[in-house]
């Protein structure tokens, strides 16, 4: 456990950083920094017992952010429909190293990734090991994320080295919890009766973690930083694919699932990670997909 450190979280407003926030900021002094667009979004943060702070940091605007953190934790980053590459690259990329070199005295950072980065591979139930070719997952929704998340990597590994900041990249697969992720919106997707739509023909496998383990984890990945970075799959121990997650949550609502299979050339039919070097460095998860899932549907539709 990380207690007594001045830790900075980025892209606090979201799915993952939020409660990881909350769950450090029990033994840390943790700030937050975010846009805080949303009206009470900077409240809500002081409720969790963060100290909100502006910042742009696409734009390198950080204002007057300390630079004493102990710790960096950085989850900010940029999706969003279109081929705007110099936004993507500017947003995911360049912002992390101008956010390292804010934090270049500090003990140790973490930078999240995706298993995204990963070169999409012919055979659909490959589990991607961390040194395995990087390249276009061609992502529907994003299709400048996996690009820009590579450049990512390639900064935050050459800050590591320059700084001498020891530093994780954690390649996150798929997260999930009450506040989000895919699993958990093809939840939502079932419970609504509308359709699941997956990237390729079916399996669709995932290595999904929940959102406890990813709190629990976040100390021993900030120990395991190294220079130069050290890099790490962050899934679950097990693997699951959507169809088998989206039947499961069909069985615990009494809903269909309706899943529709799309045939995108050159895409991840799933992105199912190994953990070998994952459960070196954090040891096992606590939570089982099964367990982590069905309490999932409690605490995202409590009336079924």
């Amino acid at each position: 456990m990380l207690s007594d450190r001045k830790i900075l979280i980025t892209g606090l407003t979201g799915q993952i950083a939020r409660p990881m926030a909350r769950h450090l900021a029990h033994d840390n002094e943790v700030w937050g920094v975010a846009r805080y667009t949303r009206d009470g979004s900077r409240e809500e943060a002081e409720a969790i017992g963060v100290i909100p702070h502006t910042a742009d940091l696409a734009a390198g605007d950080l204002g007057d952010l300390p630079d004493d953190f102990t710790h960096l934790v950085h989850f900010a980053a940029w999706q969003g429909p279109g081929t705007d590459y110099d936004r993507a690259i500017r947003t995911n990329a360049e912002a992390t190293g101008l956010l390292m070199a804010h934090c270049r005295n500090a003990e140790a950072a973490l930078i999240a990734s995706t298993c995204s980065v990963y070169a999409p591979d012919p055979d659909p139930l490959h589990a991607f090991a961390e040194t395995d070719p990087l390249g276009d997952a061609h992502a529907g929704h994003s299709p400048t994320y996996s690009i820009s998340k590579i450049a990512q990597e390639a900064v935050a590994r050459t800050m590591a080295r320059h700084l001498g900041l020891p530093t994780t990249i954690a390649r996150i697969n798929a997260s999930y919890g009450p506040g989000g992720g895919l699993p958990a919106y093809h939840l939502d997707s079932v419970v609504a009766g509308e359709t699941v739509h997956l990237r390729a023909p079916a399996p669709s496998p995932y290595s999904p973690i929940h959102q406890d383990d990813l709190d629990a984890q976040v100390a021993p990945m900030l120990e395991a930083a190294a220079v130069p970075a050290t890099v790490v799959n962050w899934g679950g121990d097990e693997t699951v694919t959507a169809e088998d997650w989206c039947a499961y949550f069909g069985s615990l609502t009494g809903r269909q699932p309706v899943i529709a299979h799309h045939d995108m050339p050159g895409t991840q039919a799933g992105s199912a990670c190994t953990n070998d070097r994952r459960l070196a460095v954090t040891g096992p998860c606590s939570v089982t997909w099964r367990d982590g899932m069905s309490a999932l549907v409690g605490q995202r539709h409590p009336g079924l």
